[in-house]
């Protein structure tokens, strides 16, 4: 590989046409959660900065940028569901993206049908092949090198229950490509799936 390098400050600007940050760090987990506020209204939405963070328990954790009604909901009541977007899924998925008002219910608006949840009351997308009921574990506001606040909201919660579709298990083991996920990257758009052909076996040293 050429040594030689594009090198920015991220807070001098970074002197290309496009901020090359999230599709550095790419491809990543859509973060597609499910949500209800104590009144009952239920949100839907998705977000790029999604990850998987304890074994033991199972936290998972996501973050939004502003103070959205997702986050609201969580911290009202505590609960949420991780909705994994399928190809199949995707465009409704990206319907539930659209800007709109606390009191639009995204599940109607993309013609969703929702599941009935076991130990959260949150609903979840009965469409997707997994889903992941979650009990708020933290909500971190985040902050910069100086400790000022960032507009950005980390929420972590606790996997209490899990949903697999039959078709995405064989002798035991959940098929990752079975369940045909989708992953964001960079760009206002820009997205990857997986296949068979890049996968492949790397062994721990022992």
């Amino acid at each position: 590989m050429s040594q030689d390098y594009h090198y920015y400050e991220p807070a001098s600007g970074h002197g290309l046409a496009h901020d090359p940050f999230n599709a550095i760090i790419a491809p990543r987990p859509i973060g597609w959660i499910s949500s209800q506020s104590r009144e009952g209204q239920v949100n839907l939405a998705p977000y790029s900065f999604f990850n998987a963070f304890n074994y033991t328990p199972p936290i998972i954790g996501f973050a939004s940028v502003g103070y959205k009604d997702t986050v609201k909901n969580i911290e009202e009541t505590g609960e949420f569901c991780w909705n994994l977007v399928s190809k199949p899924l995707l465009e409704k998925m990206n319907q539930t993206s659209a800007m709109v008002d606390a009191q639009t219910d995204e599940f109607t608006l993309s013609d969703l049908p929702k599941g009935a949840s076991r130990q959260v009351a949150v609903p979840h997308v009965a469409a997707s092949p997994a889903i992941m009921e979650c009990r708020k574990t933290q909500i971190i506001r985040l902050q910069d090198s100086q400790g000022k606040p960032c507009d950005t909201w980390m929420v972590l919660g606790e996997v209490v229950a899990v949903h697999l579709h039959r078709d995405t298990l064989r002798d035991g083991s959940y098929q990752t490509l079975a369940g045909e996920p989708v992953l964001r990257a960079g760009g206002p758009g820009d997205y990857f799936t997986l296949s068979e052909a890049n996968k492949f076996f790397l062994a721990r040293p022992q």
